[in-house]
């Protein structure tokens, strides 16, 4: 295990926008970090500073304590799995892991227990003398972390590995991906603009965007406690709602917007005239789109009620909703940051 570091490491392509700019971020030992953002964000390239694929226009990157800025990607004891699983189809799942340890140099005779080691730690034993064409996508994706844990690397790159499976088999396979980062205890870095993998896979979240870091902490902290409205609206679904009320935004989530008798007094209840435009129902969920006329008439609000809450509402009426002032986050209006908690007046018809 080793602890990854970036310290303002900067990249820039052509011109003058940089696609990663001045990131700091250090790993655990042992962490599963998610590097989360929209496409362009900058995450894949910052991944590739720190396999040694790209130089850092500025800035260092350190494993292990050590500065790798001068040192090739074999030299730095890391695996990456990309997106494309890049196996070689004209050999066996055996010949596919074994691939690294040849080039590596390891006797022949000591290849095989190694080779057993891996694919029994994944599960694929079985599969070792078939061909990649004979595998499923989530056995190619588990033949493809064999390979990288063979080398026995002290950390693991992983850019959106899962991204070429269907929704079910995901699922599956991002479950295999936190149970197989536990057991073998190896620092992880994974790419992704999922944010279903990142707060499922990450023991911290890592979002970007435009190449700058916007916020660094745990799944809960991310989502409930947003650095700015970019990381509010990114993350959830549907976003956090935003209103802008006495020269700031205010913003709560859907789900946390429920009909006014549902939300304790003692809870600091702040009520708002909601008028439902239209409702949708989804199974487990009831999703309601309207306006709070004496707020925002123009800006949609979404509330997110679950099955067991099972107040009427009707499409064209208005509604008395609610929001616990502990679930309000206040930003300024020009900035997005996070600010203090702003009193709200005649918020209420």
């Amino acid at each position: 295990m080793a602890v990854v570091e970036t310290r303002g490491v900067r990249k820039v392509f052509v011109g003058d926008t940089p696609a990663v700019d001045g990131v700091d971020i250090a790993t655990e030992e042992g962490e599963y970090l998610v590097l989360l953002g929209p496409s362009g964000s900058g995450k894949t390239t910052l991944l590739r500073m720190i396999a040694g694929l790209e130089r850092p226009s500025e800035g260092e990157v350190l494993i292990g304590g050590r500065v790798v800025n001068d040192l090739p990607p074999r030299a730095r004891r890391i695996a990456m799995v990309f997106q494309s699983y890049a196996l070689y189809p004209h050999k066996t799942v055996a010949q596919n892991i074994s691939f690294p340890l040849a080039a590596g140099g390891m006797p022949k005779e000591r290849r095989p227990e190694r080779i057993r080691w891996a694919s029994s730690l994944l599960g694929i034993d079985h599969l070792l003398e078939r061909k990649p064409r004979q595998l499923s996508g989530g056995e190619r994706q588990r033949v493809a972390l064999a390979r990288a844990l063979v080398r026995d690397p002290q950390v693991f790159l992983l850019d959106e590995p899962l991204s070429n499976l269907d929704a079910k088999l995901r699922t599956s396979a991002r479950e295999d991906l936190k149970e197989f980062q536990r057991r073998v205890g190896v620092t992880t870095i994974y790419v992704t603009h999922d944010q279903v993998e990142a707060m499922g896979l990450g023991d911290r979240i890592a979002v970007l965007d435009k190449g700058r870091l916007q916020q660094l902490g745990t799944p809960r902290e991310i989502y409930h406690e947003p650095a700015n409205t970019f990381v509010a609206t990114f993350l959830g679904s549907p976003p956090m709602n935003l209103l802008e009320h006495d020269g700031a935004l205010v913003g709560f989530r859907p789900e946390h917007f429920l009909p006014e008798g549902l939300v304790s007094e003692r809870e600091g209840r702040v009520p708002f005239e909601y008028q439902v435009d239209r409702v949708e129902y989804l199974g487990s969920d009831r999703m309601l789109y309207g306006t709070i006329p004496a707020i925002a008439a123009g800006v949609k609000v979404i509330a997110r009620l679950p099955f067991t809450v099972t107040t009427p509402v009707a499409e064209g009426s208005p509604a008395r909703f609610a929001v616990a002032e502990s679930s309000l986050r206040f930003f300024g209006k020009d900035s997005g940051d996070r600010i203090a908690p702003q009193p709200l007046r005649g918020v209420s018809a």
